[in-house]
């Protein structure tokens, strides 16, 4: 029988179960336990989305770890303990606010496997949420995490479903290096399906064929495949068959899937919420049109948000953000004056 769990509750899900198996893995991060000072029910939030709410009470105030709200702090603590023989799960609430723990990530963590000759490891997982979608501002909805793949030796991991959401939080946390982990603040309780009640792993560097197609194919990050599948469906009443590919984790990235399947269809369309300049986007696009020119039969396509701020204003963000009209539109023009 089918159990079809929230991203919420599959993420949730994911915590206790690896928490379980492995008493060294440990949760640091502002309001995960919801205030120490707060009057009231010691877990009264789980996170500023709850997301880790009922976990101080099964695990302990010496496992489950409010902090201050210095990320510099938290974040510098959860590396050290890393390389001290615990898993720390660091919650840097937002994306938007790695600029003040960015150098701890940047040039500590993901750097000291190299640094030592392979003799250290940093098994450390960084959740932060990321997304427009959810009125929050211009400072509260970025997707940054090209910034973070363009670091050699951070693993960069970014869900689409809740059962994606598990598998690849439970590989995340057994990794031996520093994974930061993504999760799009908008599909916590928006995306929902079936999830297996078992721990399981996704390896990281896999990418998930979603759904299989011959004219065209559309690589979608994160919420973007949803957007993507939609915009499938309505190009396939209009007897053009697209394959929807889901990258899962940006670094390492799915190099092959991703070519094998433009080498069969002669078209790419890669879409990512990401600002436009240095992107996923124009990533996957450039690897493609280095790898595999030959095989494309109309120019590469990009869906991306424009070079803009983004918008606080509910109808200026929605207008902001790629859909999928636009991703539609975007394959549509690869078939014009030409033949399949």
């Amino acid at each position: 029988m089918a159990r079809i769990l929230t991203m919420r509750k599959a993420l949730s899900e994911a915590f206790r179960q690896v928490m379980e198996e492995d008493p060294t893995v440990i949760m640091m991060g502002e309001d995960i336990a919801g205030g120490m000072g707060a009057p009231g029910e010691l877990d009264a939030w789980g996170g500023d989305l709850g997301i880790t709410k009922g976990l101080i009470g099964r695990f302990g105030m010496d496992r489950v770890l409010d902090t201050p709200i210095s990320e510099t702090a938290y974040i510098g603590a959860a590396v050290g303990a890393a390389t001290a023989g615990l898993r720390p799960i660091a919650e840097l609430m937002f994306v938007d606010f790695m600029g003040v723990c960015f150098d701890q990530l940047l040039n500590q963590a993901a750097k000291f496997r190299y640094m030592f000759g392979g003799k250290t490891k940093t098994p450390l997982v960084v959740r932060t949420q990321y997304g427009a979608g959810f009125r929050a501002g211009a400072q509260h909805s970025q997707a940054l995490y090209p910034i973070f793949a363009h670091i050699p030796g951070l693993k960069c991991v970014i869900p689409s479903s809740a059962y994606d959401a598990k598998g690849l939080m439970i590989a995340s946390v057994r990794d031996d290096d520093p994974v930061i982990f993504f999760e799009h603040k908008v599909m916590y309780d928006t995306v929902a399906d079936d999830v297996p009640e078992r721990p399981y792993a996704i390896p990281l560097g896999e990418a998930n064929i979603v759904r299989d197609g011959e004219d065209a194919t559309i690589v979608a990050i994160g919420r973007m495949v949803h957007f993507a599948m939609e915009a499938a469906r309505t190009l396939e009443r209009d007897g053009i068959d697209c394959e929807v590919i889901d990258p899962r984790t940006i670094s390492p990235l799915d190099e092959d899937t991703i070519l094998d399947s433009v080498r069969r269809t002669g078209r790419l369309v890669v879409v990512d919420e990401a600002y436009p300049r240095c992107g996923i986007a124009a990533d996957i696009a450039s690897i493609v049109a280095e790898r595999c020119f030959e095989a494309l039969k109309a120019p590469i396509r990009k869906v991306t948000p424009p070079h803009t701020p983004i918008p606080f204003a509910p109808d200026l963000e929605d207008a902001w953000l790629p859909s999928a009209d636009k991703i539609a539109a975007a394959v549509r023009s690869q078939f014009e004056g030409r033949s399949r």
